[in-house]
Protein backbone atom coordinates (compact mmCIF):
# COMPACT_ATOMS: atom_id res chain seq x y z
CA UNK A 1 0.00 0.00 0.00
CA UNK A 2 1.20 3.25 -1.04
CA UNK A 3 0.95 6.16 1.78
CA UNK A 4 -1.19 7.93 -0.48
CA UNK A 5 -3.62 5.22 -0.13
CA UNK A 6 -3.80 5.30 3.25
CA UNK A 7 -6.54 7.45 5.03
CA UNK A 8 -4.15 8.87 7.32
CA UNK A 9 -1.72 10.13 4.83
CA UNK A 10 -5.20 12.00 2.39
CA UNK A 11 -6.41 13.37 5.77
CA UNK A 12 -3.01 15.10 6.79
CA UNK A 13 -2.34 16.40 3.17
CA UNK A 14 -5.74 17.83 3.35
CA UNK A 15 -5.29 19.71 6.16
CA UNK A 16 -1.63 20.83 5.26
CA UNK A 17 -3.22 22.77 2.31
CA UNK A 18 -5.91 23.74 4.62
CA UNK A 19 -3.30 24.93 6.97
CA UNK A 20 -0.94 26.70 4.80
CA UNK A 21 -3.81 28.84 3.20
CA UNK A 22 -5.37 29.92 6.52
CA UNK A 23 -1.44 31.16 7.35
CA UNK A 24 -0.89 32.49 3.99
CA UNK A 25 -3.62 34.85 4.82
CA UNK A 26 -3.40 35.34 8.36
CA UNK A 27 0.19 36.56 7.57
CA UNK A 28 -0.79 39.23 5.13
CA UNK A 29 -2.27 40.78 8.43
CA UNK A 30 -0.08 40.11 10.92
CA UNK A 31 -1.03 37.30 12.65
CA UNK A 32 -1.08 33.56 12.50
CA UNK A 33 -3.93 30.68 11.73
CA UNK A 34 -3.11 29.73 15.61
CA UNK A 35 -3.68 32.96 16.89
CA UNK A 36 -7.08 33.06 14.50
CA UNK A 37 -8.91 30.17 16.13
CA UNK A 38 -7.80 31.47 19.49
CA UNK A 39 -9.44 34.87 18.62
CA UNK A 40 -12.71 32.68 17.26
CA UNK A 41 -12.96 30.87 20.28
CA UNK A 42 -13.26 33.67 22.45
CA UNK A 43 -16.89 35.04 22.86
CA UNK A 44 -16.97 38.66 21.62
CA UNK A 45 -19.73 39.85 24.31
CA UNK A 46 -19.46 37.95 27.48
CA UNK A 47 -15.17 36.69 26.97
CA UNK A 48 -14.63 33.15 27.80
CA UNK A 49 -13.01 31.12 30.32
CA UNK A 50 -9.08 30.99 30.28
CA UNK A 51 -9.88 26.99 30.21
CA UNK A 52 -12.38 26.47 28.16
CA UNK A 53 -10.17 27.84 25.20
CA UNK A 54 -7.25 25.26 25.13
CA UNK A 55 -9.71 22.06 24.37
CA UNK A 56 -11.74 24.09 21.77
CA UNK A 57 -8.57 24.29 20.22
CA UNK A 58 -6.42 21.77 21.21
CA UNK A 59 -3.52 23.83 22.69
CA UNK A 60 -2.16 21.80 26.01
CA UNK A 61 -2.30 24.32 28.61
CA UNK A 62 1.44 25.29 28.68
CA UNK A 63 0.76 26.11 25.02
CA UNK A 64 -2.09 28.06 26.00
CA UNK A 65 -0.91 30.08 28.81
CA UNK A 66 2.15 31.12 26.12
CA UNK A 67 -0.51 31.87 23.55
CA UNK A 68 -2.77 34.01 25.74
CA UNK A 69 0.74 35.96 27.23
CA UNK A 70 1.52 36.94 23.46
CA UNK A 71 -1.99 37.54 22.20
CA UNK A 72 -2.10 39.83 25.69
CA UNK A 73 1.17 41.51 24.81
CA UNK A 74 0.46 41.86 20.85
CA UNK A 75 -2.77 43.69 22.28
CA UNK A 76 -5.25 41.45 21.07
CA UNK A 77 -6.57 40.05 24.28
CA UNK A 78 -6.80 40.90 28.24
CA UNK A 79 -8.05 39.14 31.04
CA UNK A 80 -10.14 39.68 33.61
CA UNK A 81 -10.39 37.35 37.41
CA UNK A 82 -14.07 36.25 37.56
CA UNK A 83 -15.95 38.28 39.57
CA UNK A 84 -17.97 35.55 41.90
CA UNK A 85 -14.96 33.09 41.43
CA UNK A 86 -11.67 34.79 41.74
CA UNK A 87 -9.92 31.10 40.55
CA UNK A 88 -11.40 31.52 36.86
CA UNK A 89 -9.56 34.01 34.39
CA UNK A 90 -12.07 35.15 31.98
CA UNK A 91 -10.58 36.45 28.38
CA UNK A 92 -11.34 38.95 26.34
CA UNK A 93 -11.22 41.08 22.67
CA UNK A 94 -9.60 44.00 22.72
CA UNK A 95 -10.87 46.37 19.99
CA UNK A 96 -7.64 45.16 17.86
CA UNK A 97 -8.42 42.01 19.12
CA UNK A 98 -12.10 41.68 17.45
CA UNK A 99 -10.48 43.09 14.05
CA UNK A 100 -7.96 40.13 13.81
CA UNK A 101 -10.83 37.61 14.87
CA UNK A 102 -13.26 39.59 11.91
CA UNK A 103 -10.18 39.05 9.87
CA UNK A 104 -10.12 35.47 10.99
CA UNK A 105 -13.98 34.35 10.94
CA UNK A 106 -13.97 35.78 7.15
CA UNK A 107 -11.53 33.38 5.69
CA UNK A 108 -13.08 30.79 7.17
CA UNK A 109 -16.25 31.36 6.03
CA UNK A 110 -14.94 32.50 2.53
CA UNK A 111 -13.52 28.64 2.14
CA UNK A 112 -16.46 27.45 3.37
CA UNK A 113 -18.12 28.93 0.55
CA UNK A 114 -15.47 28.10 -1.84
CA UNK A 115 -16.00 24.45 -0.67
CA UNK A 116 -19.98 24.79 -0.77
CA UNK A 117 -19.48 26.35 -4.15
CA UNK A 118 -17.01 23.51 -5.68
CA UNK A 119 -18.44 20.11 -3.57
CA UNK A 120 -21.61 18.93 -4.65
CA UNK A 121 -24.00 18.66 -1.18
CA UNK A 122 -24.27 14.99 -1.11
CA UNK A 123 -20.85 14.55 -1.43
CA UNK A 124 -20.14 17.19 1.27
CA UNK A 125 -22.54 15.31 3.75
CA UNK A 126 -20.98 11.97 2.70
CA UNK A 127 -17.66 13.44 4.11
CA UNK A 128 -18.96 14.70 6.62
CA UNK A 129 -20.56 11.26 7.75
CA UNK A 130 -17.21 9.55 6.90
CA UNK A 131 -15.15 11.79 8.84
CA UNK A 132 -17.18 11.37 11.82
CA UNK A 133 -16.95 7.69 11.48
CA UNK A 134 -13.09 8.04 11.76
CA UNK A 135 -13.35 10.00 14.71
CA UNK A 136 -15.38 7.13 16.42
CA UNK A 137 -13.15 4.67 15.45
CA UNK A 138 -9.64 6.68 16.47
CA UNK A 139 -11.91 7.47 19.73
CA UNK A 140 -12.88 4.09 20.04
CA UNK A 141 -8.87 2.57 19.91
CA UNK A 142 -7.75 4.95 22.22
CA UNK A 143 -10.08 3.83 24.99
CA UNK A 144 -9.10 0.77 24.82
CA UNK A 145 -6.70 -0.66 27.40
CA UNK A 146 -2.87 -0.46 25.89
CA UNK A 147 -2.86 -4.08 26.87
CA UNK A 148 -5.16 -4.68 24.61
CA UNK A 149 -4.26 -2.91 21.39
CA UNK A 150 -2.44 -4.72 18.97
CA UNK A 151 1.35 -4.16 18.62
CA UNK A 152 1.88 -1.00 16.37
CA UNK A 153 2.39 -1.33 12.23
CA UNK A 154 5.58 -0.46 10.67
CA UNK A 155 5.59 0.50 7.47
CA UNK A 156 6.70 -2.62 5.92
CA UNK A 157 4.20 -4.44 7.83
CA UNK A 158 1.75 -2.87 5.49
CA UNK A 159 0.42 -5.02 2.39
CA UNK A 160 0.91 -3.77 -0.98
Amino acid sequence: MKREDTVDYQIKACWHAISRMYNSEAAQHDFTMAIGHVLLTIDVEQGTPATRIGPLVGLESRSLTRMLRTLEEDGLIYRETNSKDKRFVNVFLTPKGKEKREIARRTVREFNFMIRENVPSEKLQVFFEVVQQITKVVEQRRSLQSADLPEPLLETDIPD
